[in-house]
């Protein structure tokens, strides 16, 4: 039982790094210039993305008895405050955001490694979801890194 309830945990801190992620995109869109479409349309596919990571990792929650967050950890509000901050004095520039972006899409990369390790207490039932969304966030890391790359 003791292993279940370590995957709760773990499973519970994806669900809040994911509802930062969803908060952090949304944000973010609304800072976008007007002539910044085809960034809103990743932002809100990469948001939508979580969403999804959030609902499967409730269902395997609940599936096992446990109870799932709902809400966003703590780091993510002070990472969205911070980008307040940051737009105050450096504008609403592309490179700005997609900068703030990048760092949102490390931490929630680093969270993914980090449920995966042999000693986070994930139990291999749940391994194979952990490890499929960890593949959308590499790819979406990838793809944010190489917007921001462009911007030079």
């Amino acid at each position: 039982m003791e292993t279940i309830e370590k995957s709760i945990e773990v499973l519970n801190d994806l669900i809040e790094i994911n509802n930062d992620r969803v908060a952090g995109f949304a944000h973010a869109a609304k800072e976008l210039e007007a002539n910044d479409n085809d960034l809103k349309i990743i932002f809100e596919t990469l948001r939508d993305e979580s969403r999804e990571n959030v609902h499967e990792l409730t269902n395997a929650i609940n599936q096992n008895g446990g109870e799932a967050e709902t809400g966003t950890s703590g780091s993510g509000a002070l990472h969205r405050a911070w980008l307040d901050v940051k737009a105050t004095f450096t504008g609403h520039d592309r490179k700005s955001i997609l900068e703030e972006c990048e760092r949102g899409e490390d931490a929630i990369k680093k969270a993914y490694q980090d449920a995966l390790l042999p000693d986070s207490g994930l139990s291999p039932a749940f391994t194979s979801i952990v490890s499929r969304q960890q593949q959308g966030i590499i790819i979406a890391h990838n793809k944010i890194k190489a917007l921001r790359d462009s911007q030079a």
